[in-house]
């Protein structure tokens, strides 16, 4: 609900501070006294697009303030929720025009864009009247209208997610399709890079043993023939035989020397010793040196194989088995594709069907709330001297979505046999003014949270149907709020509260001003909006009547 409206050098408004209540609020005055200033200046902290040169002369810049009242649940908490900023029972909105045309916006003193606050006005603030394009008249929101008539919200919550799940069954399906058919262009190669790296089935650091293996055994036939050259100079045909033959001359000419070979022969026998375990490890070393000139040839042979699969591929050796499993996967991914996709198309079809059976449900509910819509608004046209007018709410097929596969517009005949069509393009001012209200009243139920704003929508009526303009206007601010500017004294009876426009000449400049009016001056008030400028005792007797049938 909007509380209160500070306005600050705004065209001819030089300070302005309204606090607005809950139930029905008029706002009269004379022609050109600034009543439609109010409503730029309110659009304009709302972050509507409206006419651009909104400072008041001699002003640099202007301001406006407006303060909302919040209670719990209300859908602006969402947009403040995601947009970052604070949040609480009270929103103050402040927007200020320089004179150069650079516009600024805080939201509860938080720095904010002009989308975040039309997102907020869309929860705060229905404007309605001749030229109203952001409500009744649009044609794009006459489904949620019908809907929140129908009170479908639930229903709508289960086909939405019907949907989601409906869409992402399609989107699997395409993309296993999209798969398969790109697999099925290299069926042939898989095949063949299968088989053939399944073949020689490469493992992971396998490459580096068999090049390590293969160096080994290319070193050790060189190294082989130094140690057997070794082994011979270390045998009987080397040094063994030699120091053999020593040690048994010694041994025999010892038995005369008494006693002086003994150390010699005795240092010998340790090097004979030491000599033998020498060449016991050359020999244990040639046995270990010794290898299947077969085994070298097959160890290159799968070496070369290797390297030479990884450089087909293009990868690394270790890459292979890796390479390996993903081509295999891609071929069972043809292999069982048929499969697949089979039960991609039955997750599909079972989706569809429990969309389509929420999507029927959802468009026979439709029609049946279009019917009773319709009556309601042909029942309140009646009292607005529009009898012979028909109002049809036409639900017609439209391409599936998280909607329904319906579309809705209200079309009107002002006169009977007379052709059907849009609100907006068949009605005439009065009229179109009438259909409007009927219809706003008859879609009244939970927007006691939003501020409805009327702006002349009695225009080019009177008498009686002003008196009942003014009656489903006061039936409307029940619980809630409602602003009306209007010029029928009929409407203004019915304000619970009434405020004044009037302008005032300062010097040379014209400034707007707004008075809250005591009873006494609303009687006045009234009695001019009857009578005109000359302010008769009669006139004041048939606005006192006037207030007293409200």
């Amino acid at each position: 609900m909007l509380r209160g409206l500070d306005i600050r050098d705004m065209l001819i408004i030089d300070r302005l501070e309204l606090d607005f209540q809950p139930g029905l609020n008029v706002l009269t005055g004379e022609t050109g006294a600034g009543k439609s200033i109010l409503l730029d200046s309110l659009g304009f902290v709302l972050g509507w697009r409206g006419r651009a040169d909104l400072v008041r002369e001699g002003a640099e810049q202007g301001e406006v303030t407006a303060i909302f009242e919040l209670p719990e649940g209300h859908p602006a908490h969402r947009v403040l929720e995601e947009a970052g900023l604070p949040v609480g029972d009270e929103l103050l909105l402040r927007r200020i025009n320089s004179r150069d045309g650079r516009k600024t916006a805080w939201i509860n003193d938080r720095r904010a864009s002009g989308q975040v606050l039309r997102s907020l006005s869309e929860t705060l603030v229905e404007l309605h009247g001749q030229h109203d394009d952001r409500g009744l008249l649009n044609p794009r929101g006459h489904r949620a209208i019908l809907d929140e008539f129908a009170g479908v919200s639930g229903l709508k919550a289960e086909l939405r997610e019907a949907w989601r799940a409906r869409s992402g069954a399609e989107k699997k399906l395409d993309a296993a399709r999209a798969a398969l058919a790109a697999a099925a262009k290299e069926e042939e190669y898989l095949r063949h890079s299968v088989e053939e790296l399944d073949k020689l089935d490469p493992q992971p650091g396998e490459e580096a043993d068999l090049d390590s293996r293969r160096r080994l055994m290319q070193g050790a036939e060189r190294l082989r023939e130094d140690v057997s050259r070794a082994h011979q100079a270390l045998g009987n045909e080397g040094a063994e035989g030699p120091m053999c033959d020593a040690m048994r001359w010694l041994e025999k000419a010892s038995e005369a020397l008494e006693g002086h070979l003994d150390a010699p022969i005795a240092a010998l026998s340790r090097a004979l010793a030491e000599l033998d375990e020498a060449a016991d490890g050359v020999v244990r070393c040639l046995e270990a040196l010794d290898f299947d000139p077969l085994e070298l040839e097959a160890t290159e042979e799968r070496l070369f194989a290797i390297r030479a699969l990884a450089r087909k591929h293009d990868v690394a050796p270790d890459a292979l088995a890796e390479l390996a499993s993903d081509l295999r996967g891609r071929l069972e991914a043809i292999d069982g594709g048929a499969g697949e996709i089979a039960r991609l198309e039955a997750a599909l079809r079972e989706a569809d069907e429990v969309y389509a059976g929420l999507a029927a449900r959802l468009s026979e509910t439709r029609r049946a709330a279009a019917a009773r819509l319709d009556s309601a608004v042909e029942a309140e046209l009646a009292p607005l001297k529009m009898e012979r007018a028909r109002f049809v709410t036409e639900v017609s097929p439209a391409e599936p979505g998280p909607e329904g596969r319906d579309e809705v517009s209200f079309t009107v005949a002002t006169n009977p046999g007379a052709p059907s069509g849009p609100l907006a393009k068949i009605a005439s001012g009065g009229e179109l003014s009438r259909f409007l209200l009927a219809l706003k009243v008859c879609l009244a139920g939970d927007d006691s949270q939003v501020t409805m704003i009327f702006d002349e929508i009695d225009r080019g009526v009177g008498g009686a149907t002003a008196d009942a303009v003014g009656r489903r206007l006061a039936r409307l601010a029940e619980g809630g709020q409602v602003l009306v500017v209007t010029h029928s004294p009929q409407v203004a009876a019915r304000a619970s509260h009434h405020w004044q426009v009037a302008k005032r000449v300062e010097g040379e400049a014209t400034l707007s001003t707004v008075l809250a009016l005591s009873p006494e001056a609303r009687v006045d008030e009234l009695a001019r909006m009857i009578s005109g400028d000359a302010i008769t005792e009669e006139a004041r007797a048939a606005a006192r009547k006037l207030i007293d049938a409200g």
